[in-house]
Parts: C-alpha cells; sequence; structure tokens
C-alpha cells in the first residue's frame, strides 16, 4: 500500500500540474487565442502555429528551453537548441533567403519611386525608438524594440540578437509576428482614415516590362551598394538577394525550390516554436513585454501612415496617377500588406488591381527594413 501511495504521489509531482502558475495559465490561454487566429482566421498560420505550440510547451513543461550550459553533463531542452540558432542570428538570414527566391523583384525594378514609399514606411521605426528612449529602455533595447514597426519578424530577431537584447527577444518577435499577422485588421483603418474615396479609386498605368538582365542585376548591385555603406547588413541583405539571384538567373532551379520551400519551411518551423518557447509566464509577464507591444503597435501604425502620406504627396506631384493607398504596403510584411492595398483599392473599386504596384513598396519596405537595423548596429558598434 505504501508503494503505491508513494508512486501515485511521485507522479503526481511529476505532472505540470504540481508546478503550474497563474501566469503560465495566462500565457496557455493567449497561445490558444493565437491558434484560434492562425487556424480559424487564417492569420499567418505558418507563423502562428508553431509559435503558439512553442508557447503552449513551455509554459507547460519549462525544462523544453533548459539552458544547456546550465546543466549537469550539458544537456538542454529541445526547443533551447532552435533558440541558440536564433540568438546567434542564424535563422532570420535564412528567411531572408527564402522570401528573396518567393519575391519577384520587378515591380520594384520597374518604378523605382517605390523606394521612397518603402523608405517612408520605416518612420515609425524611428518614432517607436525615441519614444522607447523616453519609456526608460537603454538605447539598443530601443533599437531593437523599434523595429517591430517594420512588422518584419526576422530582422527583429536578427537585430535583438545582434544588440545583445536577448532577455526582450522573446516579447520582440512575438509582437513583430503578431502584428506582421494583423496587417489585414490594423492597416485598413488607418488607410481608409487617411486617404478619400476618390484617391481610393485611382487607377495605375501598367508597369512596364522588366528584363531578365535587369531582374539578375537587380541583387547583385544592391548587395554590393548596400554592404559597401552598411557592412553589418550583408547577412540579411545578402541572403535576401542571394535568393533572388537563385530565382533570376534561371541556371539553379533546384536552388530556387530548395530555398523557397523545404529549407523556407524548415527554418520556419524552428524559428517559430523556438520563439513561442521564449515566453515563458516568468520571462513574458512583465511590465516591459506590455510597453514592447505597445511600441510595436505605435510603430507599426506610425509607418503605415508615413507611407500612405507618401503616396498622397506623390498622387498630387504626378496629378492623380499614384494610387496612396500602395504607401501602406511599404511596411515589410511581405507579401500581406501588399494585399491589403489591393483589398481596401478593390472595395472602392472592384476592377482595381494595384497588388504589382504595391509590391513595389512591400520589396522597398523589405530592404528599408533591413538597412534601419544596420544603421543601429553601425550607430551603436555592433558587427
Amino acid at each position: 500500500m505504501e508503494y503505491l501511495t508513494n508512486t501515485l504521489s511521485n507522479l503526481i509531482h511529476q505532472s505540470a500540474f504540481a508546478s503550474i502558475t497563474v501566469g503560465n495559465l495566462i500565457m496557455i490561454a493567449v497561445a490558444l487565442v493565437f491558434l484560434y487566429l492562425a487556424i480559424a482566421k487564417g492569420f499567418e498560420p505558418l507563423l502562428l502555429v508553431p509559435i503558439a505550440f512553442g508557447m503552449l510547451l513551455v509554459n507547460i513543461y519549462p525544462d523544453i528551453m533548459s539552458d544547456p550550459s546550465k546543466n549537469p553533463g550539458g544537456a538542454g531542452g529541445l526547443l533551447a537548441y532552435f533558440y541558440k540558432l536564433d540568438e546567434w542570428g542564424i535563422l532570420p538570414p535564412l528567411i531572408f533567403m527564402g522570401v528573396g527566391a518567393m519575391t519577384d523583384f520587378g515591380p520594384l525594378i520597374a518604378n523605382p519611386m517605390s523606394f521612397l514609399l518603402g523608405a517612408a514606411a520605416q518612420f515609425g521605426i524611428y518614432i517607436a525608438y525615441l519614444m522607447a528612449v523616453l519609456m526608460g529602455f537603454n538605447g539598443q533595447a530601443s533599437a531593437a524594440i523599434s523595429i517591430i514597426g517594420g512588422a518584419d519578424g526576422p530582422t527583429s530577431i536578427y537585430l535583438a540578437s545582434k544588440m545583445g537584447q536577448t532577455e526582450y527577444l522573446g516579447a520582440i518577435a512575438v509582437a513583430a509576428y503578431s502584428y506582421m499577422s494583423l496587417v489585414p485588421i490594423i492597416q485598413p483603418p488607418i488607410m481608409k482614415a487617411l486617404t478619400t474615396e476618390k484617391e481610393r479609386k485611382i487607377k495605375m498605368a501598367q508597369l512596364r516590362p522588366v528584363s531578365k538582365v535587369e531582374k539578375i542585376l537587380f541583387p547583385i548591385i544592391v548587395s554590393i551598394v548596400v554592404s559597401l555603406i552598411l557592412p553589418s547588413t550583408a547577412p540579411l541583405i545578402g541572403m535576401l538577394m542571394l535568393g533572388n539571384l537563385f530565382r533570376e538567373c534561371g541556371v539553379v532551379r533546384q536552388l530556387t525550390e530548395t530555398a523557397s520551400n523545404a529549407l523556407m519551411y524548415i527554418v520556419v518551423i524552428l524559428l517559430g516554436t523556438s520563439v513561442g518557447a521564449a515566453t515563458s509566464a516568468e520571462a513574458f509577464l512583465k511590465a516591459d513585454t506590455l510597453k514592447i507591444v505597445l511600441l510595436g503597435l505605435i510603430a507599426f501604425a506610425f509607418g503605415t501612415a508615413a507611407g500612405v502620406l507618401l503616396g498622397k504627396l506623390m498622387c498630387k506631384l504626378t496629378g492623380g496617377k499614384v494610387n496612396p493607398l500602395i504607401g501602406a504596403a511599404g511596411v515589410s510584411a511581405v507579401p500581406m500588406s501588399a494585399r491589403v492595398a489591393q483589398k481596401v483599392g478593390a472595395e472602392a473599386d472592384p476592377t482595381n488591381f494595384l497588388l504589382m504596384h504595391a509590391m513595389g513598396p512591400n520589396v522597398a519596405g523589405v530592404i528599408g527594413t533591413a538597412v534601419a537595423a544596420g544603421t543601429f548596429m553601425a550607430i551603436f558598434g555592433v558587427k
């Protein structure tokens, strides 16, 4: 009888019920909400499903993120090894390579003016940086937090790790990916508030054809120019452009398929689950986390607004040839924000097709966010 009692007692104490806290229950509820949004509502399921499940696992079984350097024998939790790849800045550049291999840069090449719209949408990053400093974050933490405004999860993770802000990495990554997922909810009200129905109905002229030579030269030239000016951006910009060169050169079809499919999805699984696992109740439920989430929203809203406002200015200067909605795509949530521009434009006029025009600022936004991250690294002497 004593043996049975001891066995049952051991089982109870080994179960998660013996150690689970109110904070863990809150985070489990958040994870379930994210899973609902991903599965039932279709909000970026490729990102939210692994993030939410990593969040779920770590708040039931914290040892899944156990640091191998702090354990006898050097054994660590499964997701701790995945997380090391985030801290070392390995996974974000691989995501960029996959994005480059999947994305047509033709609209940006055909309409270089898109670079200005992509740059304008980075305004939110610098607003968030100043606000983070005023809220008491140090300069490096403020820089890492502000990149959320670019709606670019990989760049947010990369900069946070390079700046040594691993204590905020989980909150920054979850905020960035959450806002990427919620682009269809957050952006349209801002876009509609800043534009008139007449402006939303503007039909833009068809983009000029882009030659194969231009598409091949573009990633090479951008890599050289940007890396010479900001060498610290080479891992991100270089991998983005390498992936695009795979796509456009036409002689490495196998590499293009691997980078844009198998490798891309493997990296998304590793990055998503490890980022989610960084959100244990102990690490996540803090006042600073709420500040980070708020700053990310402010940055994202300002970035969207700045892109639309520059689009309105271009509309005036070109005599109504530019639809201001495409400016919102300057935040680098590829291709979600471009699709949102298309959707809002089609609501005003179902025959209006803005997607390809919006892809120009969208791609420019990816480059712009990486450049913003490189600028911060240069300012703080990070290589």
